[in-house]
């Protein structure tokens, strides 16, 4: 991770197949286009990477959520249960619907505790949106059964997480809805981009019209095509489409170098008393994104990532006090500010997350430290980087 890392003649190629045809538009201008249409191959692309019966690209990850869930009919006053370690994206595409977005606790795969999403349950309640964090997942079996007792929807936001699996399913196959990002530091790339995949054909039809101003894309003349319902501009270019149908049929490539990164890493790491490493599901397997773990207390996990950077480890990421990230530093939201302000209802039905007690996630999110596995490390590199960070790590759990 990122894809951009090994960008090259398959990627230059594909954009210049649009380049040559003029057509940046993913819609309209069939005798002009010679054929190509990225956006489409793009989106049967990830139904067969995906096990889907329907994919559609969209114009971000971002968008990917706003669209998965406005296409399944979530709205204004519906409360939707994600965690306090996510991308601020998460709960933005909540609030951009009128939906209430309900924090919760994170457990030590850091992800969705389903014990606090049991308790965070109302009769308000429509969607579980577990994040899949740091290319791993959280337990599905369990939020799928929560979702099944309480007639929710389960929607997987992947965007971390493209190439990882649960019980032989890709990330993201599991649930109703699942959405990926491909925006530029991703596993795979288009620049910019999102998607979302279903088994759901009604899911899949408002999400076609709904992110393309409501045409419902019947017929050949799309000034003549009909507009069923109101919809908003989340396309993605066929510029953008065209890089990440490129970088797909590359995914596995890209796995396979991560993998073993990852575990070169890891197995650098796993004899140091003191660290533990984050928890993956029984039957699930990581992407290999992030290598993630635990020092004994907050104090020591702040020291350690100072001390890797410091040591020319770079990438290795302290959550705790970042303001993307984790729910601490997210003044936006706990102080309810926004360009053209969020309607009085859903301020009214917000809790107070300034005051909201999250010493569990605290306990967990402290004392983590996750680090970037690049594409781009020789192998070389990568033993060299193990034998710092084993070095490192080691000298701050004992101080």
């Amino acid at each position: 991770m990122p894809g951009f890392e090994l960008f090259g003649e398959q990627e230059k190629k594909e954009i210049q197949d649009v380049l040559d045809s003029g057509v940046l538009m993913r819609y309209g201008f069939e005798g002009m286009r010679n054929g190509h249409w990225k956006a489409k191959e793009l989106e049967a692309a990830l139904m067969h990477s995906m096990q889907s019966k329907y994919a559609h690209v969209v114009s971000s990850g971002t968008a990917a959520l706003t669209v998965a869930m406005a296409s399944a009919g979530v709205g204004a006053g519906d409360e939707v249960i994600l965690p306090t370690f996510t991308f601020v994206a998460s709960f933005e595409a909540v609030l951009a619907l009128g939906a209430i977005p309900i924090l919760v606790d994170i457990d030590d795969s850091l992800t969705l505790d389903p014990k606090a999403v049991e308790r965070a349950i109302s009769t308000k309640t429509k969607v579980i949106m577990p994040v899949h964090m740091c290319g791993s997942m959280a337990n599905l079996d369990q939020l799928q059964k929560i979702c099944d007792k309480h007639g929710l929807l389960l929607l997987e936001d992947a965007c971390q997480a493209i190439g990882g699996s649960y019980k032989g399913k890709p990330l993201g196959s599991y649930g109703d809805l699942g959405c990926f990002s491909f925006d530029y530091v991703k596993t795979i790339t288009c620049g910019e981009g999102g998607a979302l995949i279903t088994n759901n054909e009604r899911y899949y039809k408002n999400a076609n019209h709904y992110s393309d101003h409501g045409h419902d894309h019947i017929g050949k003349d799309r000034g003549a095509e009909g507009h069923p319902f109101l919809g908003y501009n989340f396309r993605i270019s066929e510029l953008n489409a065209a890089i990440g149908l490129a970088q797909i049929r590359r995914l596995d490539e890209f796995l396979k170098i991560q993998k073993r990164n990852y575990s070169i890493l890891r197995t650098a790491l796993e004899s140091i008393e003191g660290l533990r490493f984050r928890k993956v599901p029984e039957g699930g397997i990581e992407n290999y994104s992030f290598l993630s773990f635990f020092l004994p207390d907050g104090k020591r996990a702040k020291a350690v990532q100072k001390a890797l950077t410091e040591a020319g480890v770079d990438g290795c990421f302290y959550w705790y006090d970042n303001n993307w990230h984790y729910y601490r530093k997210w003044q936006h939201l706990n102080q309810m500010k926004s360009l053209g302000n969020l309607p009085q209802e859903v301020k009214n039905q917000l809790p107070d997350y300034s005051k909201t007690d999250f010493s569990k996630s605290d306990y967990w999110i402290s004392r983590n430290i996750s680090c970037l596995i690049k594409l781009s490390w020789t192998k070389a590199e990568v033993q060299e980087r193990a034998a710092k960070m084993a070095t490192v790590i080691s000298e701050g759990i004992t101080s």
